[in-house]
């Protein structure tokens, strides 16, 4: 009979690289963001850390000397860079004198990018991972637990696990099947006219302020690259009065320790960086995400063509399957990216507030497909596409 053991590491170092990276490689909807030397970084930079309320507890499950589990497990102080909310869950805690923080968390800090988040071997060791979230939240006298962008697998073991399940709506853009456009024309050929008479003119509105755009892949991407294009996204975050998540250090290990999975487009307008806008790619997989954008001058519809039509173009012409264009945004729909639902999962240790929540999210959950019912009545495309 097999010995199980349940690990905590307070460190992603805890867990070897290759025995982390072996159990994601046989996640059919694995991402390039649950690599061991993604989450490593996080950590390592600053920008995920016990101080910026992201304290790791990540979890191995282990059958004899054997990992066949584990999960990048987080104790958390806030619920910032989720992008599944959670705020007002944690106000009513507050109003009866309990409290919200610390929770477990599941997920891959500021990157809401579907995928496994309980890398396993089977079911039954899913199943395992979320019992043992559940015993730490017990012993640690914390509120709850939560999974954050899983994927089909995840979502059984959870709902298997009694967890309850919660719908956020994203955009997605998928290429053609059968038949792949062949260019960024064709894409716009498919669209009905008044969504592509609106794309063409606010490309011609950037061409017509005299920028154009450089695309850099990989190692490609030169420290002094990386240097403006950090630039770029801390200008963001001070447009909005925050504080960036990620550090510059963050962006050195990516570009040392997982090169081949970045794009980057740098819009120049005179010959001078004005703007950039950073992918990240997995090739085996023709899959592209968008993450970070920023400028340094205000240029109309440079965001749209940045974020949105230079990616767009680039995954056609590569012949990629999928670009997820991030969390919320319901105006790239008209812009070709559809409606596609998003899974996270709950637990929570009170049984009177995790009745209130599970009835919430009953309602919560009719009202959102609903809203994607409404979302597809509308599509762009048209209706011979």
């Amino acid at each position: 009979m097999k010995n199980t053991v349940i690990r905590v590491h307070d460190h992603p170092a805890g867990i070897a690289a290759a025995d982390w990276n072996a159990l994601l490689a046989d996640q059919p909807s694995a991402t390039p963001f649950m690599r061991h030397e993604y989450l490593l970084a996080m950590h390592e930079s600053g920008s995920a850390t016990a101080k910026t309320g992201w304290q790791p507890q990540f979890l191995s499950v282990h059958e004899d000397d054997t990992m066949v589990a584990a999960c990048p497990l987080y104790m958390k102080s806030h619920s910032y860079g989720e992008y599944v909310f959670d705020w007002a869950w944690a106000d009513a805690y507050r109003r009866h004198g309990l409290d919200y923080y610390p929770k477990l968390l599941d997920a891959v800090p500021f990157t809401p990018v579907p995928g496994p988040r309980l890398l396993a071997r089977d079911a039954a060791s899913r199943v395992a991972l979320l019992k043992g979230m559940q015993k730490l939240v017990t012993q640690a006298d914390l509120s709850s637990a939560h999974l954050l962008f899983l994927d089909e697998a995840d979502c059984a073991a959870a709902r298997e696990a009694g967890w309850m399940l919660r719908s956020t709506v994203q955009f997605h853009w998928t290429n053609r099947v059968p038949q792949p456009y062949a260019d960024f024309a064709d894409f716009l050929g498919s669209l009905q006219r008044e969504k592509r008479k609106k794309i063409q003119q606010e490309r011609r509105r950037v061409v017509d302020a005299g920028v154009s755009f450089d695309t850099l892949q990989g190692a490609d991407i030169t420290e002094a690259d990386w240097d403006f294009f950090y630039r770029c996204y801390t200008l963001t975050y001070q447009m909005h009065r925050s504080t960036p998540y990620l550090t510059r250090d963050f962006f050195a290990r990516m570009a040392h320790t997982m090169p081949e999975h970045w794009l980057l487009f740098i819009a120049r307008r005179e010959g001078e960086p004005i703007a950039a806008s950073l992918i990240c790619i997995d090739a085996a997989k023709r899959s592209a995400f968008g993450r970070y954008w920023g400028a340094t001058e205000a240029v109309s519809c440079l965001h749209f063509d940045a974020c949105y039509y230079q990616p767009l173009a680039w995954c056609i012409a590569q012949g990629y399957r999928r670009f997820e264009g991030g969390a919320q945004g319901e105006h790239k729909m008209a812009r070709g990216l559809l409606p596609v639902q998003t899974q996270s999962a709950h637990w929570l240790a009170h049984p009177q507030f995790a009745e209130a929540v599970a009835n919430f999210l009953q309602q919560e959950g009719a009202g959102v497909a609903q809203y994607v019912d409404e979302l597809n009545e509308r599509l762009p495309f048209k209706v011979s596409s």
